[in-house]
């Protein structure tokens, strides 16, 4: 399978050595409006380099394509390449609007081709140790999740589309905030059906830099995400707690389980988690594009990760709760 990249930015040389490390694929074309950028992402592959992507599907050149662009252009790159029998690996957040996300899911149907968003925590190697650890029995029934994360949205510190509501959808809520929605909804089990929200702006960003969210998850499981800016450490931490003992994980550590009073490592972590994670998103990709397997990401997940942060900036806005259907996600 001939793939591009659509978007040469922070993830694409990731991208680009998973299918470098992965039989059945090549790195044919990488395209960025910066023309530096996409020779420099496309060079030790020896790919095709192009600014316009209209201009790479028409040429023919790829079966598939990652799509690493701002928020607000994911359905109008979906729609392009649909359009052209090209396959989708979209980056999270899946759009901007659940009218988006429809029109892209529709897209791709009528013309036949996979698409599939690249959610990265379900390939992470300490969050894959945990799901095992659930999996066993061991620790009983999710019944609690803290998820807390830091971040920096100080302006100057990324890209300034990130503070464009209008190319990025939001803030900190729906950069960060989609991970930790998809990372701890899978952990716990079931759909959001209540979720209620804070935000800050700080730094005289025009964005959310900060906030909290608080959700009930259609299974009793009860969940709470802290996202701050500008931490004096980095912070990324998953707190599980079970009917039977507690899951600490952290992708900069690794992953640690206490059952009665005893300490067990489920995973330490490695230089080649990363990697390795990004690799295997790819690989999911791939089967689902090549062998018609169910990819490990249902686009009803992703749909309704879109739901909450959306949900999470109305219950920000209005002060009150934002009730939810569970019909959503599955």
């Amino acid at each position: 399978m001939r793939l591009g990249i659509i978007g040469a930015g922070a993830v694409a040389g990731l991208h680009a050595q998973g299918a470098a490390d992965l039989p059945g694929l090549t790195l044919a074309a990488v395209c960025d409006l910066n023309a530096d950028t996409a020779a420099k992402a496309a060079g030790p592959w020896g790919a095709a380099v192009y600014t316009d992507y209209q201009e790479m599907l028409a040429a023919g050149v790829v079966d598939a394509v990652v799509i690493n662009t701002p928020h607000s252009l994911h359905k109008d790159m979906v729609v392009a390449a649909a359009a052209h029998g090209v396959h989708v690996l979209v980056e999270k957040p899946m759009a901007t609007t659940l009218a988006d996300a429809r029109i892209m899911e529709e897209a791709c149907a009528a013309a036949g081709v996979v698409m599939v968003v690249g959610m990265i925590q379900h390939f992470m190697a300490e969050k894959l140790a945990l799901l095992a650890a659930l999996e066993s029995g061991v620790l009983g029934r999710v019944l609690m999740i803290h998820d807390y994360r830091s971040t920096d949205y100080r302006p100057g510190s990324r890209p300034d589309w990130f503070f464009d509501k209008a190319v990025s959808g939001g803030g900190a809520f729906i950069n960060i905030g989609a991970h930790c929605l998809d990372r701890s909804l899978w952990i716990g089990g079931a759909p959001a059906v209540r979720i209620s929200s804070t935000t800050l702006n700080r730094f005289g960003a025009p964005v959310e830099t900060d906030g909290t969210m608080e959700l009930l998850l259609a299974n009793g499981v009860q969940l709470r995400i802290a996202i701050v800016s500008d931490t004096p450490e980095h912070i990324d931490e998953m707190l599980v707690v079970c009917e039977f003992g507690t899951v600490t994980v952290d992708p900069r550590q690794g992953t640690f389980m206490e059952v009665d009073g005893v300490r067990t490592v489920l995973h330490t972590r490695s230089a080649r988690d990363i990697q390795d994670a990004f690799t295997a998103q790819l690989a999911d990709f791939f089967a689902a594009v090549d062998s018609g397997v169910e990819p490990a990401v249902s686009g009803d997940h992703a749909k309704h990760v879109v739901e909450l942060v959306l949900a999470a900036y109305e219950s920000a806005e209005s002060g009150a709760p934002v009730e939810l259907s569970p019909a959503l996600a599955h």
